[in-house]
């Protein structure tokens, strides 16, 4: 795989990592796929606040003073006990307000991992179940959401995607 690395993480050439440092509010998403090509999702416990109960990747907001990459790293290892590894692939942009009002700029990315993928370390009182998805799965993304709400199946089914065009 051709393309640089930054942070301990290599990325590759088509990825396009944007400043976050506009004072805008980033979200980094990150959808891990595994080597049969599987995307790992976790489910939201229903005490949080946006998306309780709710199937979700990877990711959260983009921390003052931190880059994409380390957002990514952070999220990865806070939510999963993981470590990132490579950025393969952009998959998704989207700008979302939630009821706080508060827009959210998110860019989602196709990532690879460290770590015993068996084993995650779900972060406490935040999720509360995992599974392994392929396209067969993408309907378990749409349980407890609103009918309305589809840019999180948009996104796993852009990462599959992605997965099987690179190989990966």
């Amino acid at each position: 795989m051709s393309g640089t690395v930054s942070e301990g993480v290599h990325i590759a050439d088509e990825v396009d990592i944007p400043r976050v440092d506009d004072g805008r509010t980033w979200v980094a998403g990150a959808v891990v796929i595994d080597g049969a090509g599987r995307a790992f999702t976790q489910r939201r416990s229903l005490q949080r606040r946006l998306f309780p109960g709710c199937w979700d990747a990877v990711g959260g907001h983009v921390e003052p003073g931190e880059t994409m990459v380390a957002a990514l790293r952070r999220e990865i290892a806070e939510e999963t006990g993981w470590t990132l590894t490579h950025i393969l692939a952009e998959i998704h942009r989207l700008v979302w307000t939630p009821a706080d009002g508060v827009a959210r700029h998110e860019v989602d990315y196709l990532v690879r991992v460290d770590g015993d993928l068996d084993r995650p370390a779900l972060e406490p009182g935040k999720h509360t179940e995992y599974a392994w998805i392929d396209e067969s799965r993408l309907g378990v993304l749409e349980t407890d959401r609103d009918p309305g709400d589809a840019f999180l199946l948009d996104i796993y089914t852009g990462a599959l995607r992605a997965a099987r065009r690179l190989g990966a």
